[in-house]
């Protein structure tokens, strides 16, 4: 186990940009990752997502600033930061010939003081336990994936870097991947996550960064960035006249239908509250009402391809 290291995040970037020849894959990126937190890294193909993790590993160097590990630079201190960092960057190089727990072994061996319980806890940690005699070329992706994150925890990591963990897996697989990734934050590890899944970075992460042609177009919590500040879904019997009674209000011109039939309107106050009142006042009594939430992919689109 390695002795933890003291800062206040977990991964930094600061003024970064990479240029390969005339072309910018980073642009001046400004990215803060806090300790015990899991962070999705968002972007279409070609944004920068993976030259990105890979200057985070220290694989290349940036063209301009700096990245640091665990609070240091990478660039400088490399061999000394990235042993508390556990990657997940490519498609796991597994020994499909032998068993899980043997390829462990053999990983654990090339890391130097990885005891045989540590194994044992990481088995079953990833749910292999049960097949961890049976040899890899009959697991499913979902399995691989997970003995590949068994492998990037060998050395107990306090920052995982992963690219990917869930491509290719059908929903049994995802849920899998979910339910681990849970389990580290719970156990106070910081996982750095890239994932063209959307569905699943909704679930699993606490805040989000989306890039554009290299360039940091959000980063926050989720659930920020899916509100639609001061907008509520309202659910009501009479939707056609409740609706019309909402936009002849000043406040509630700008109401509208979604396309479930749900109503989608701003507050006389800007609180729930007051809308549940005065629609019940104008005999529209709603069935539902809440903070309005939007689809995390439309977001997504509007935010890397300009889509209203």
């Amino acid at each position: 186990m390695q002795t933890a290291l003291v800062q206040e995040s977990a991964l930094s970037f600061r003024a970064v940009s990479k240029r390969f020849g005339s072309r910018m894959a980073v642009d001046r990126l400004d990215l803060e990752v806090g300790r015990g937190e899991v962070f999705g890294f968002l972007g279409p193909n070609g944004a920068g997502k993976t030259t990105t993790m890979r200057m985070a590993l220290g694989l290349i160097k940036p063209t301009s600033g700096c990245v640091e590990v665990l609070g240091r630079d990478v660039q400088l201190e490399g061999r000394r930061v990235l042993p508390h960092v556990g990657p997940l960057v490519e498609t796991p190089a597994l020994y499909p010939h032998l068993s899980g727990r043997t390829n462990l072994r053999i990983f654990g061996a090339e890391l130097g003081r990885v005891s045989a319980a540590r194994i044992e806890s990481l088995l079953e940690l990833t749910a292999l336990d049960e097949r961890q005699d049976d040899r890899v070329s009959s697991y499913s992706l979902g399995m691989r994936q997970r003995l590949g994150l068994a492998v990037a925890l060998l050395h107990d990591p306090e920052l995982l870097i992963l690219d990917e963990p869930a491509n290719g897996l059908d929903p049994a697989g995802i849920r899998e991947i979910r339910a681990l990734l849970r389990q580290l934050r719970d156990q106070g590890k910081t996982v750095f996550l890239s994932s063209h899944v959307l569905g699943e970075v909704g679930r699993v992460c606490d805040r989000v960064a989306i890039l554009r042609q290299g360039a940091l177009v959000y980063s926050g919590r989720v659930d920020a960035l899916l509100s639609e500040a001061g907008y509520f879904e309202v659910k009501v019997a009479e939707v056609d006249s409740a609706l019309a009674w909402i936009r002849e209000q000043a406040w509630g011109r700008s109401a509208r239908l979604d396309k479930d039939g749900t109503i989608v309107s701003p507050s006389p106050s800007g609180r729930g509250r007051e809308l549940n009142s005065t629609l019940s006042a104008a005999g529209f009594i709603p069935d539902a009402i809440g903070p309005r939430q939007r689809d995390l992919e439309a977001v997504f689109l509007e935010l890397t391809e300009g889509r209203p």
